[in-house]
């Protein structure tokens, strides 16, 4: 389903979990990472399609999150022709997404990647909120870029400053010093089909 201007209706998701990191993915067979996504049906509500998509993908149910904002007007990304079928090519532009902020009320044990019979994701980890840019397929980052900004402000504490992560590391300037943080994943727990694996530096495969 495509609007006049070619681009596909989709929901994307970043789900937090109590320690405002978010859900990573790693795309299945792929060393590509991205946040779950997929496309609105005929019929359905951006929310019901982030419901959806988000058992579908990560096997949480409606009462495994809270909602806590999102972005106001569609999101658009453009996929370069490379990517795209030849029989779609001059009808399909690319993505326009309504992206969601959810936060995690059940476990860890609660997600499943094997939710399905075609699993999007065969590793996950818990992320720094501000995700490495760089293991990302090009042409989805500027979406990326401007919906954790712009639902960043709905964050408790004091994560909302934009501190996106470079080639595996966080650079943040205090006081004229650069300062690094990283993520770990020590006491993490492993629901079915997850394993933590480190992101990939530069190599960016196939999207989705």
């Amino acid at each position: 389903m495509l609007d006049r201007d070619g681009f596909r209706p989709n929901v994307g998701i970043i789900l937090l979990n109590q320690r405002n990191q978010v859900f990573w993915g790693k795309r299945i067979r792929t060393h590509s990472w991205q946040f779950p996504q997929g496309g609105i049906d005929r019929g359905e509500t951006p929310e019901q399609a982030m419901i959806r998509e988000l058992h579908e993908e990560v096997g949480l149910l409606a009462e495994h999150v809270s909602i806590v904002a999102r972005t106001r007007d569609w999101l658009r990304y453009e996929v370069p022709d490379r990517y795209i079928r030849r029989d779609a090519r001059g009808h399909y532009k690319g993505q326009k997404q309504i992206w969601f902020l959810l936060k995690l009320l059940g476990h860890d044990w609660d997600l499943n990647l094997r939710a399905t019979d075609h699993p999007e994701f065969d590793a996950w980890r818990w992320n720094d909120y501000w995700v490495p840019l760089e293991a990302v397929v090009e042409f989805k980052r500027g979406v990326y870029e401007m919906a954790l900004t712009e639902l960043s402000r709905y964050l408790p504490r004091n994560e909302t400053r934009n501190r996106f992560l470079r080639h595996g590391h966080r650079s943040q300037e205090v006081g004229g010093e650069s300062q690094t943080a990283m993520q770990g994943n020590e006491g993490m727990e492993l629901p079915p089909g997850a394993t933590f694996e480190p992101p990939p530096e530069t190599k960016i495969n196939t999207p989705g």
